[in-house]
C-alpha cells in the first residue's frame, strides 16, 4: 500500500506559477511533487504539491497571499501520475528524463533518467537545472576525483557527476527512502557501483567523515542549513577544492557568501539570479 498523501493547491495566474511553486518546494514540510497545471487558453494556472504529512495550509497561505486549500488523496500513485505529465529538462550537457520520455533522447547530450519516487529532485526545478548547469560548466575547466552530494534527493546531481568524471561519487541524504530511490536511480543509469548512497546527517556522519577531504562538495538543500554546515564544509575540503550550493534565495544569497568566506571561501562571479547556485573556492 501507498503512504497515504495530502494535496495543497491553489488557483492564481501564469505570472505567479512559479514563484510559488517554488515557495511550495522551500516551505516544511518538503513536499514529495510540486506541478504546474496550464491551459494555453486560460490566464490562470494550478500549482499543486503532494506530502507525505498534512502541510501547513495557513503558512503556505500566508506565503503566497492566496487562499491555499489543503486536502487528503485516496490511495492511488499521485506522485507517479503527476510526474508521467513531466517534460524532459535540458541543463548545460545534460538531458534529465523519465521512463516516458525515453524514445526521445537526442544524440550529443549526457542522458540521465530519474524516476523521483519519494525524493526530490527531478531537474525541474530551477536550483537543480542550474546545479546541472554548474557541474556542466565546471567540467570544462578540471576534473575531480572525490565527490560528495550533501542532501541528494534522487541522486540526479550525484549521478551527474560520476558520468562526467567516471569516478565514484558519495551521495548523503538524511531521509532513508531518498537514498533507495538514489540507489536504484543510478543503477538505472547503468552507474550503480559508482554511486555510493548512504543515510547520513550531515558531516559529522562517520561514513562520510572517513571519506573526507572532498575536492568537489555539491548541496542543493535550503539556506538555513547551508550556513549552519560552513564550517564542516570548510573542515572537509582539500585546498583548491569546490563547492556548489543552491536551494537559497536570492535575498538570502549574501548571508552564504558571508558566512563561507569567514571559512575562507571565495564565490566566483556572484551574480545573483532569482535562484542563485554559488560556486565557491578554497584557496590554495
Amino acid at each position: 500500500m501507498n503512504p497515504p498523501l495530502w494535496k495543497a493547491g491553489v488557483t492564481l495566474p501564469k505570472t505567479e506559477a512559479a514563484d510559488v511553486a517554488a515557495l511550495f518546494e522551500l516551505t516544511p514540510p518538503a513536499p514529495q511533487s510540486v506541478l504546474i497545471g496550464e491551459n494555453p487558453f486560460e490566464a490562470d494556472a494550478t500549482v499543486e504539491a503532494l506530502y507525505d504529512t498534512p502541510p501547513d495550509g495557513q503558512l503556505l497561505s500566508r506565503l503566497c497571499g492566496r487562499i491555499v486549500s489543503c486536502e487528503p488523496l485516496p490511495d492511488q500513485d499521485w506522485i507517479r501520475l503527476s510526474q508521467e505529465g513531466l517534460p524532459p529538462v535540458r541543463a548545460g550537457r545534460f538531458f534529465v528524463y523519465g521512463a516516458h520520455d525515453a524514445g526521445q533522447v537526442p544524440h550529443g547530450v549526457i542522458p540521465i533518467k530519474i524516476e523521483a519516487g519519494l525524493a526530490f529532485g527531478t531537474g525541474h526545478h530551477e536550483t537543480t537545472a542550474l546545479c546541472l548547469e554548474a557541474l556542466s560548466d565546471i567540467a570544462r575547466e578540471r576534473s575531480f576525483r572525490n565527490v560528495l552530494d550533501l542532501g541528494t534527493g534522487t541522486g540526479l546531481l550525484a549521478i551527474g557527476a560520476v558520468k562526467l568524471w567516471k569516478r565514484r561519487v558519495m551521495a548523503s541524504d538524511i531521509d532513508p527512502v531518498a537514498v533507495e530511490v538514489a540507489r536504484d536511480n543510478a543503477v538505472a543509469n547503468d552507474v550503480g557501483p559508482w554511486v555510493v548512497a548512504a543515510t547520513a546527517d550531515g558531516l559529522a556522519s562517520p561514513i562520510l567523515s572517513r571519506a573526507a577531504p572532498y575536492d568537489l562538495l555539491i548541496a542543493n538543500i535550503l539556506a538555513g542549513p547551508l550556513i549552519e554546515l560552513a564550517p564542516d564544509f570548510a573542515g572537509s575540503l582539500e585546498k583548491g577544492g569546490v563547492v556548489i550550493l543552491a536551494g537559497l534565495l536570492a535575498t538570502q544569497a549574501e548571508s552564504i557568501v558571508q558566512a563561507y568566506g569567514k571559512q575562507g571561501l571565495r564565490v566566483r562571479d556572484p551574480g545573483f539570479g532569482e535562484w542563485p547556485v554559488l560556486v565557491c573556492e578554497r584557496v590554495a
